[in-house]
């Protein structure tokens, strides 16, 4: 999944990318709702972060800005308004979740692994295909019952391909649900992660890929 986080308390900011990509999310950021706005026209993410709190304009008028251009695409609300009636008035406005700061990190990767359901046909943590097992709570990858260990980017990169089980999936797509904005990608580093992936998950995760229908398509 990639996250657009927006939020304008930088250390908040920067602890919450940090966490989220050790759980294996792709995570952008923008401190204003005008940057995010523009994010979700000129590259649109799988979900939405966003902090009521912005120095531009308030949040719930970004909200709305997003549902008028994007109807479907997962908004969770952060913010320190925790009244019921500010919950009601961000849930009216579009917004798929709502959380209170301060929070849990457990918390919050809780309601977005639900979001992340709502997204395709996954409605467990637990995606198994042949005998390739992935915990998406845990983060644990199981081949033939024994657990293997897999880089972060391996890890993610086998939880798309999971999640999209049938699916075409251009380069430049998994490129994005792998890495985040100005971090360098060599120009085989794709071949490379399926190539660890096949040598720690042998002969059955190739009969996997092409028994539901993977591929990898050009860009």
């Amino acid at each position: 999944m990639q996250v657009l986080l927006v939020e304008d308390d930088r250390p908040l900011a920067q602890g919450l990318q940090t966490a989220l990509r050790k759980q294996g999310y792709s995570v952008n950021h923008v401190e204003t709702g005008d940057a995010c706005l523009h994010v979700i026209v000129t590259e649109p993410p799988d979900i939405i972060i966003l902090d009521l709190g912005l120095p531009d304009m308030d949040g719930l008028k970004v909200l709305k800005k997003i549902r008028d251009k994007l109807q479907t695409l997962p908004v969770l609300l952060l913010t320190a308004r925790d009244s019921v009636d500010d919950k009601v008035a961000g849930l009216d406005s579009g917004a798929d979740d709502y959380l209170a700061k301060p929070f849990e990190m457990t918390e919050l990767l809780a309601r977005l692994r639900v979001l992340e359901r709502r997204l395709g046909t996954v409605k467990s943590n637990l995606i198994q295909i042949g005998e390739v097992a992935l915990d998406t709570s845990n983060q644990e990858v199981f081949f033939r019952e024994q657990p293997q260990e897999l880089s972060r980017k391996e890890y993610m990169l086998l939880k798309s391909l999971m999640e999209n089980a049938g699916k075409v999936l251009t380069r430049s797509t998994l490129e994005t649900r792998l890495y985040s904005w100005g971090e360098e990608v060599c120009s085989n580093a794709l071949e490379v992660h399926i190539h660890h992936l096949r040598k720690k998950l042998g002969s059955d995760f190739i009969k996997t890929v092409r028994g539901v229908g993977y591929k990898v398509a050009p860009p």
